[in-house]
């Protein structure tokens, strides 16, 4: 693979340890690394994109989503419910999928995080009806070419037994646990630069039993892989958990094992400060989706007291049916306007947002080596065009979150071009789209 010379940016915000921001520099891409940041480098051979008039930061890093939902966008019926009523509505839709439901919907999803600016992504599936596989969404994202983090998500509890999902999604848990086996050893890569790292997923305190949530931190620890799941989502999770195990979800986790430097929680909209403080003495990390706890009405997740008293945070779209759009630079956005809706008008910057959609958003899913700008870390790097009318009359074209694209112009990840001049040109995404459109017709019918 040539090297890559990204040449003459109007600004680089590096998110490094200096959270550097340089003026009319180059950013030299070599084997999938940055090897280089400054002005006027030069590399003999190297493919040249030119980045006058744009702002190059690290490529955006999503903590949480559910890329089989960008099938069921918009469903009548769940446009206005809760979490709980939602979810109702659209279990017998989930029902209905197979594999190739499961690889053409990653697709479209991994394609519209690519646009937003996303090099690397998490995805949470939880239910696999009709054969489908944590291997259909693995292939997906291997043809797209973001940096991907599955995660072999599970439901035991049906209605039956008091759970929210039909029976018909609930799983053995024995089962369960053996295809978490199963994937882990097929698809995790631990090394650094790694394009695939599996986790360890049971969906939520309501949809599986205690035992297998502390089987599956058991297991995931024995692998060494990371563990996550939904937590403290809204009030009615609050009080599921309060009735049925008698603690706060804070606790319920605790108590479970799932806490730790190895753990990711979504949501967390309604932690308290108890819990917030056992989550930064502990290193456990929040999955922050903004326009989903807006959606769903949820409520204003406590970001910035989580940040301030060391919680790692990172940012997640959700899914497609919770959110309806993939954009992470879109959740950046809305996280920076929440936190001054519920604080004020200075509790959180566009860098800072900008931050915890990168450098952030990275320590949450422990990728050291991602989420910044500086040599040695891996070149995953975002390109915003900021001299068109999004950005016209901004003094500051840096703070893209104020006054910025809503688009990537170039995208690299791991130094190959996903997207280019706004397009992706990484796989045929026009032929995805008509085949997701097909399927779509297939469920409505």
């Amino acid at each position: 693979m040539p090297d890559v010379l990204i040449k003459g940016a109007a600004a680089v915000l590096t998110m490094d340890d200096a959270r550097r921001e340089l003026a009319g520099s180059d950013v030299l891409l070599r084997d999938g690394v940055i090897a280089g940041v400054g002005v006027e480098l030069g590399a003999e051979g190297a493919e040249v994109i030119h980045a006058a008039g744009c702002v190059v930061t690290p490529g955006l890093v999503n903590t949480h989503h559910h890329l089989y939902q960008t099938l069921t966008r918009a469903v009548p019926g769940g446009q206005d419910a809760l979490l709980f009523g939602w979810l109702q509505t659209l279990y017998p839709i989930w029902a209905k999928f197979g594999p190739e439901e499961m690889f053409i919907s990653a697709q479209i999803g991994l394609a519209e995080l690519a646009l937003s600016g996303c090099t690397m992504t998490s995805d949470h599936l939880y239910l696999y009806p009709n054969g489908s596989r944590l291997d259909d969404t693995i292939a997906a994202a291997g043809e797209v070419g973001l940096r991907f983090h599955p995660t072999r998500g599970a439901m035991s509890i049906g209605e039956s037994d008091g759970g929210l999902p039909p029976d018909s999604l609930v799983e053995r848990e024995a089962d369960i646990l053996e295809d978490c086996i199963r994937v882990i050893d097929a698809f995790h890569d631990a090394s650094e630069g790694a394009m695939v790292r599996v986790g360890v997923a049971p969906c939520s305190p309501f949809s599986v039993s205690r035992d297998l949530m502390r089987d599956a931190a058991l297991l995931a620890r024995d692998k060494g892989v990371m563990l996550h799941t939904h937590l403290a989502e809204n009030d009615e999770d609050i009080a599921y958990s309060l009735e049925k195990f008698g603690c706060r979800p804070g606790q319920y986790a605790e108590d479970l094992g799932w806490t730790g430097p190895d753990v990711w929680h979504a949501h967390c909209v309604k932690l308290d400060g108890q819990e917030i403080d056992l989550f930064a003495r502990s290193k456990t990390g929040v999955a922050h989706c903004p326009c989903s706890n807006c959606r769903l009405g949820s409520g204003i997740a406590p970001v910035r007291a989580m940040r301030d008293a060391g919680v790692k945070v990172g940012l997640g779209v959700d899914g497609s049916a919770s959110n309806d759009m993939g954009s992470l630079i879109g959740e950046a956005r809305q996280t920076m306007l929440l936190q001054r809706v519920a604080n004020g008008a200075d509790a959180m910057s566009a860098r800072e947002a900008l931050e915890i959609a990168t450098r952030g958003s990275a320590e949450v899913l422990g990728r050291d080596d991602c989420g910044q700008i500086a040599v040695g870390k891996r070149a995953d790097i975002a390109i915003w065009d900021v001299s068109g009318v999004h950005s016209a009359g901004s003094w500051d074209p840096a703070a893209i979150l104020l006054a910025g694209p809503v688009t990537v112009k170039h995208l690299l990840v791991e130094g190959r071009q996903i997207v280019a001049d706004g397009h992706v040109v990484s796989f045929d995404l026009e032929r995805a789209i008509v085949k997701q459109n097909r399927l779509v017709q297939g469920l409505q019918a």
